[in-house]
């Protein structure tokens, strides 16, 4: 798999949906990670017929490079850590930097709640979307915190993956569905034409223009 482009998030949501036709059953629930994985979401869920809804992550970054994913943790206090770092950090300094983005966490929950109440997830079909997968920090706290709700079935999806994101991930769901994985791989945003951070503001947006079977968000 190479080096696919997009032009915008939700241009490679459409895509994304076309390769998970058929791989759901009914009932199924699309799980977007705010904020740049719920544009990529809405049209998953709106071609598959799914409800839309999210679970909100929050990188840990190491403390000298914040863009550097030292580990991520969910609204729901589920913590996972990059083990090749997590010694270059002390424990008390990983503890603080977990409450931290926990917190950060918390408050983005509370603020997309206002608007989309959760989803029950027991029981269902359940894919979680993110924009692209660079370590998959993120995407394994998500799959964790979704774990626990018992899903019957758990998929994970993205348009672009770096290597060996896919086969980790795959120890962590079902199923793994990534549209490129480029050897070059350098960032996620590298493989779109557009592709701006999103405000808190814009993924209220997104929530309250998305029905299913709509063309809108």
């Amino acid at each position: 798999m190479g080096g696919m482009r997009y032009r915008t998030r939700k241009s490679a949501g459409e895509a994304l949906a076309a390769a998970l036709v058929g791989r759901v059953g009914p009932n199924a629930v699309v799980v977007g990670l705010p904020r740049g994985g719920l544009p990529v979401a809405a049209p998953v869920a709106r071609r598959l017929g799914a409800t839309l809804d999210v679970r909100v992550v929050r990188k840990i970054g190491l403390p000298w490079a914040p863009e550097v994913a030292l580990g991520a943790v969910a609204s729901t206090g589920d913590t996972v850590w990059n083990a090749p770092l997590e010694p270059e950090v002390p424990a008390p300094e990983r503890e603080r930097l977990r409450q931290a983005a926990w917190a950060a966490a918390q408050e983005r929950e509370a603020y997309i709640r206002a608007l989309l109440p959760p989803t029950v997830l027991t029981g269902r079909p359940v894919v979680v979307v993110d924009d692209g997968v660079a370590t998959g920090m993120t995407m394994r706290a998500a799959l964790a915190c979704v774990r626990r709700e018992h899903p019957a079935r758990l998929l994970v999806a993205a348009p672009v993956m770096a290597p060996g994101v896919p086969a980790e991930l795959g120890r962590h769901a079902d199923e793994v569905v990534a549209l490129a994985v480029p050897a070059g791989f350098t960032a996620v945003g590298a493989h779109y034409d557009d592709f701006p951070q999103l405000t808190d503001a814009e993924v209220r947006a997104v929530l309250a223009s998305w029905q299913p079977g709509s063309t809108a968000g």
